[in-house]
Order: C-alpha cells, then structure tokens, then sequence
C-alpha cells in the first residue's frame, strides 16, 4: 500500500468525485448533506466501542476490525467529498493544523510547567 500524500489523496478525490458524478449524486452532494452523513459515519464507529473497556477497544476480533475498518473509510470518503466540495486542500489544511498544535501543545507545556513550578515552591 503506498504512503499517504497529497499526490494519493488527490487521487482519492477525483475516484469519489467520478464516483459521484456517474451516479448523479452531485445533486445530493451539499456540504450540509456531507455533513449530516459523516456524522452518522462517525456514530457508526463510535458504536463498535461503546461499552468496550480499554483493552477490548485496543484488541477487536478481526471481524470486528474489519468492520471498523469499512467505517472509517466511508467516514474518510466523506470528508474527502466535503473537502472538495468546498475547495479545501485537505493535505496543506491537516500540516497546517499539526503546525498550530505543535504551537498551542508547546504553550500548554510550558504554562504547565511554570504552574506546576510555582505550585510547588
């Protein structure tokens, strides 16, 4: 299986995008409706670990992994959709995201530390 990047996930774009247009689904396709529709997907994989304790969540059958799998990639297939549909580079958007964390983590980090300095003085 190839790594993921830009190159891969523009190619998945244009699959669903095709995939889409061959069936006329474009129609349904608002960012409104995409919406909706992660969502659900998203429920649909919190429903496989619901009631799980930490070490079920972590160990799935591989049944249920399989099916876990199959969610998480309509949940992907959908926030691809909704990415295109309103024009956002998913790639730049996730490294610029990870950029911003790495910031506010540090921030944190070190506001933790000085609290945690003072507090113990």
């Amino acid at each position: 299986m190839p790594d993921l990047n830009e190159q891969n996930i523009n190619s998945i774009k244009q699959l669903i995008r095709d995939f889409a247009e061959a069936r006329d689904w474009d129609q349904f396709h608002s960012p409104k409706n995409l919406t909706m529709a992660l969502s659900a997907e998203v429920s649909e994989i919190i429903e496989h670990f619901q009631w799980l304790t930490e070490e079920q969540s972590e160990n799935l059958p591989q049944n249920k992994l399989k099916e876990v799998e199959t969610e998480l990639a309509d949940t992907l297939i959908y926030l691809i959709r909704l990415a295109d549909k309103l024009d956002i580079d998913l790639w730049d958007a996730t490294l610029n995201k990870i950029k911003i964390n790495e910031i506010t983590n540090n921030i944190y980090d070190n506001m933790w530390v000085s609290n945690s300095s003072i507090n113990n003085r």
